[in-house]
């Protein structure tokens, strides 16, 4: 099924890099780099002009921390999102949010994507991308509510339940008039898993995308790439890559990432190899 997103549409030939903006004072990796308007402007034109098709801007951290209000995440993100969009004119903008009435704004601010990382936690961002044509992003976290770490999660059989969960959420959506060619599916790594699940989650990630419904990966400098090779946060970069290549080779079409232009250059090669981008260059032994 082909991605379209805002004026974009995405498939095969076109792996899509989604830069991460957070405006937080307290995100794990950037710790508040792109709080300030200045900053995270300066990250948007720096993440255009290294490859991302897509540029997710989110208000409140995903883990514990303060409590940030609907109102405060509006005034984070919402007159941002008008000011990319303005700058940007041709830029698909997601609001990474799982609260309708911050979707909402956001929308009439000029994003084009929902992204919910929370799995249906609020069923009115659904009432939201009928009503305005916005894609949605539809997720998994074994059931947990937003903000809250998994402990001794559980499951007969982790990839049985994710296709079960993100494509009973996708199939509702479509039923209640979301743009079938705006709906993705994330497996949702880390969010209500171990190590062990998200591994086998990248390992087995050809299993959902076999649903026909995009797939989206957050895969970034995560918890289960830095339990695996035993590094911080800031170590994190090549075992990020490893499981991106690995994702766009079994099928994944959305990569949300800090590091955009590495992962830039990782989907164009996996994208060459498999056949569906030629190469920029191709002079050897030819001439």
């Amino acid at each position: 099924m082909a991605l379209r997103l805002g004026a974009r549409t995405f498939g095969p030939d076109r792996l899509a890099v989604m830069a991460i903006v957070n405006r937080t004072p307290d995100s794990f990796f950037d710790r508040g780099a792109t709080f300030a308007d200045g900053a995270a402007m300066a990250a948007v034109d720096r993440a255009v002009e290294d490859g991302a098709d897509i540029v997710d801007i989110g208000g409140v951290k995903a883990g514990y921390g303060d409590e940030v209000g609907p109102a405060e995440e509006i005034r984070r993100t919402v007159p941002f999102i008008a000011q990319v969009r303005e700058r940007h004119p041709g830029l698909v903008i997601s609001i990474d949010t799982w609260r309708a009435e911050v979707a909402s704004e956001a929308v009439e601010a000029g994003a084009d994507l929902l992204n919910d990382t929370w799995a249906g936690a609020d069923s009115g961002l659904v009432t939201v991308a009928a009503r305005t044509g916005a894609g949605l992003v539809c997720s998994h976290t074994g059931g947990l509510p937003p903000r809250t770490d998994p402990h001794r999660m559980a499951y007969p059989d982790v990839v049985a339940d994710v296709i079960a969960t993100v494509t009973g959420l996708a199939e509702r959506a479509a039923e209640a008039g979301v743009r079938r060619d705006g709906l993705l599916v994330d497996p949702t790594h880390d969010f209500g898993k171990n190590t062990w699940h998200s591994l086998e989650l990248t390992r087995r990630l050809g299993e959902l995308e076999a649903t026909g419904w995009p797939v989206l990966v957050a895969l970034s400098r995560k918890d289960f790439v830095g339990e695996t090779l035993g590094l911080p946060a800031a170590d994190r970069l090549e075992g990020t890559l490893a499981a991106t290549a690995v994702s766009a080779w079994l099928g994944a079409t959305v990569f949300r990432a800090h590091d955009v232009r590495a992962t830039r250059r990782v989907l164009d090669m996996v994208a060459s190899i498999r056949g569906d981008r030629p190469p920029a260059v191709a002079r050897r032994a030819l001439a």
